[in-house]
């Protein structure tokens, strides 16, 4: 009973004015369409926040995409220049696994 008389209070107090004053002035299918779109906007998983959130992620990994891409490129051809160059072979193993021939002595300069 204390609940009802609260809400009816309220609604005398604050949504009862507001409802004459504004409202009731304005067209119900206008008032209609722009709450729907408030909604629309607002809440759920397409609103503008988590649309935007979406775009960047989808930016950010395309960026990611481009990038491997070119990746696989350069190391496609260092494979191709691997496979068909037995000397450029031999150098980068030498170079990047410190590999070196039986007879030979191998120092390390670091800089």
């Amino acid at each position: 009973m204390l609940m009802i008389r609260f809400l009816k209070h309220i609604y005398l107090k604050y949504l009862l004015p507001i409802y004459t004053n504004y409202l009731m002035r304005i067209n119900k299918y206008v008032l209609v369409t722009i709450l729907f779109a408030i909604i629309i906007l607002v809440v759920g998983d397409g609103n503008l926040y988590n649309r935007k959130k979406y775009n960047d992620k989808i930016r950010s990994l395309e960026k990611e995409i481009r990038h491997y891409e070119k990746e696989i490129e350069v190391n496609s051809q260092k494979l191709r220049d691997f496979r068909t160059d037995k000397e450029g072979l031999e150098r980068f193993a030498r170079e990047e696994y410190h590999m070196k021939k039986p007879n030979e002595d191998l120092y390390i300069i670091k800089k």
